[in-house]
């Protein structure tokens, strides 16, 4: 609910991943990932952030592989909140996504994600 330092979803380690229900089902056109700055980090860094991460929608939440809708660097050193445009572009409208992290910034113990939105247009 808020982007003090901590209160975000750390999951053990570098990498995993975080499957959304959408209230809707829409046809995505970008992703935002917000993350502390570093001035608001007790440390000075954030070396946890996630670093390399991929988007895929889905159509149900049994399918085992979705559809990629981008690979994306979060940038350490550039704003809290990142805005990352849908690179793969497709025709179809999803009700869900799945947002996998693959790195961070150097963390050996753990990864935060202080916020994930999704944007689109719904689907008709």
């Amino acid at each position: 609910p808020d982007m003090y330092p901590g209160n975000c979803w750390a999951f053990k380690g570098s990498q995993g991943y975080l499957v959304v229900k959408l209230s809707m089902t829409i046809y995505p056109t970008a992703f935002t990932v917000e993350h502390i700055a570093k001035t608001l980090s007790p440390t000075g860094s954030i070396t946890s952030a996630p670093k390399n991460f991929s988007v895929y929608g889905l159509d149900d939440e049994y399918q085992k592989e979705g559809k990629l809708l981008g690979q994306y660097v979060y940038d350490q050193e550039g704003e809290s909140l990142q805005i990352f445009p849908v690179m793969e572009k497709d025709e179809n409208a999803f009700p869900i996504v799945e947002l996998r992290i693959l790195s961070n910034w150097g963390h050996a113990e753990y990864t935060c994600l202080y916020r994930f939105r999704v944007h689109g247009k719904p689907a008709k």
